[in-house]
């Protein structure tokens, strides 16, 4: 299992950007596509992107297209999420994730698919 760290969540006026982190350990980071998922106050954990092992491949929730965009760096065992034009809407939990199996080609967007959990970064929006 690979064990995942967040950071780079705060406080940030709605149309402001933000940049989080996660950092890897454990099994081999690079062989696995990796995911952010979110989780506001009341509500379930939602899909927000995603990305395959070797970085070809993202995919989207629709209220991140156009605004987040997620990366990764193999070297340094990170994944990014880089997030602009803020809304209030946004403010949640957010949460990477590992897929449970190695060298997959799509990027999977399905919460099942993940096995492996940070534990949080905190993003609130204010408007």
């Amino acid at each position: 299992q690979v064990q995942l760290k967040e950071s780079g969540g705060g406080l940030v006026q709605a149309g402001g950007s933000l940049r989080l982190s996660c950092v890897g350990s454990g099994r081999t980071f690079s062989n696995y596509a990796m995911g952010w998922f979110r989780q506001a106050p009341g509500k379930e954990r939602e899909f927000v992107a995603a990305i395959n092992w070797s970085g070809s491949s993202t995919d989207y929730a629709d209220s991140a297209k156009g605004r987040f965009t997620i990366s990764r760096d193999g070297a340094k065992n990170t994944l990014y999420l880089q997030m602009n034009n803020l809304k209030p809407e946004d403010t949640a939990a957010y949460y990477c994730a590992a897929d449970r199996v190695a060298f997959q080609i799509a990027a999977p967007k399905a919460y099942a698919r993940f096995g492996s959990w940070g534990q949080g970064t905190q993003v609130t929006v204010s408007s």
